[in-house]
């Protein structure tokens, strides 16, 4: 009993939710390393438009609110989602038109091009906070949980309790859809092949006759789509702030490296490697020790949680200097 005791407290306090913010990460850095394997460049300015598409989202969510338009059960922001993606690629094509494509014709250093884009950071949060404020927003609407504490100690007669929140389920189940669908499109379809093939070698794909505008225009859709999904699905799970989504950059970018950046299996691996390593490396062991049969003195917390961002950063110098290319041996960059 104390063995099952143990296990469910593992799983309730760091395999779930590691889990649901390792799927929030993965695909966030699926959108970097798109970005990175197609157009060639880092992408600074990935956390704010994310920041800038959970916003529509919220915007779109209160004027459906509004007109007494629910989902019921599940969160009203998964209707306005397309809506909001649609809303946000316009602003990235425009972005890219605008930006990118001036360098991309000077066939500008990829440093050049980073640079650009943490200008576009910074114009990017700025919209955001206009549009939105700086304030915590919670939009999570519809049922709460999926299973509560009483209601699985009364199934099982445990001491310990298991909760799974309705957001933590939606955005695996989103993750996973997603992950399928992107993996599908790139394997199945000519559009996908395309663009597989213009990241290999874009000097033969044009030789091919691929048309090097319609790839640009289906990596932003893409890397759009992923930016905000992750995004509505982190506000949804936590709360919205916009500053947090410039904090999140961190662990994106670590994923999308640590896994191998343009590597989309990479930035999958990547995205849970981070997160469970957060979670795990901030959380109090003691209960589960307890459990297990032993006695100890302390918490057997390694760090406090103010350090998850440094974990992500130590986790990220230390695959640099070790294994450059990532573990899935990514891109050179």
């Amino acid at each position: 009993m104390d063995l099952l005791n143990a296990l469910v407290t593992f799983l309730n306090f760091v395999f779930i939710p590691a889990s649901a913010y390792g799927a929030q990460l993965a695909l966030g850095a699926l959108g970097v390393t798109l970005i990175y394997g197609i157009l060639r460049f880092s992408n600074f300015a990935h956390g704010d438009t994310m920041a800038f598409g959970t916003a529509m989202v919220i915007l779109l969510t209160w004027g459906l609110q509004a007109l007494g338009i629910t989902l019921g059960p599940l969160p009203t922001a998964l209707l306005a989602l397309p809506l909001a993606i649609a809303l946000t690629a316009a602003l990235a094509l425009l972005t890219d038109r605008w930006v990118y494509r001036h360098y991309r014709r000077i066939k500008a250093a990829p440093i050049v091009v980073v640079m650009a884009s943490v200008g576009v950071m910074f114009v990017m949060n700025g919209l955001t906070r206009i549009v939105i404020g700086v304030g915590e927003i919670n939009f999570a609407d519809g049922a709460r949980f999926v299973v509560t504490v009483p209601q699985f100690r009364a199934m099982t007669g445990l001491t310990e309790g298991l909760s799974l929140r309705t957001t933590q389920a939606i955005t695996l189940v989103i993750a996973a859809l997603s992950v399928w669908a992107l993996f599908v499109f790139l394997n199945r379809t000519r559009a996908g092949k395309a663009m597989r093939a213009y990241a290999d070698n874009e000097d033969l794909a044009l030789l091919s006759g691929i048309d090097p505008d319609r790839v640009v225009r289906l990596t932003w859709i893409i890397a759009i789509a992923l930016a905000v999904m992750a995004g509505t699905l982190y506000g949804l799970d936590k709360t919205f702030k916009a500053f947090n989504y410039f904090q999140i950059l961190l662990p994106i970018f670590a994923a999308a490296i640590v896994g191998g950046l343009g590597n989309p299996v990479g930035a999958i691996a990547g995205g849970f490697l981070i997160a469970f390593s957060e979670v795990a490396l901030t959380y109090p062991w003691k209960k589960i020790a307890e459990y297990l049969g032993f006695e100890p003195s302390g918490l057997l917390q390694m760090l406090g949680t103010e350090y998850k961002l440094a974990i992500s950063f130590v986790i990220l110098i230390v695959v640099l200097l070790v294994r450059p290319t990532g573990l899935f041996r990514g891109k050179a960059y």
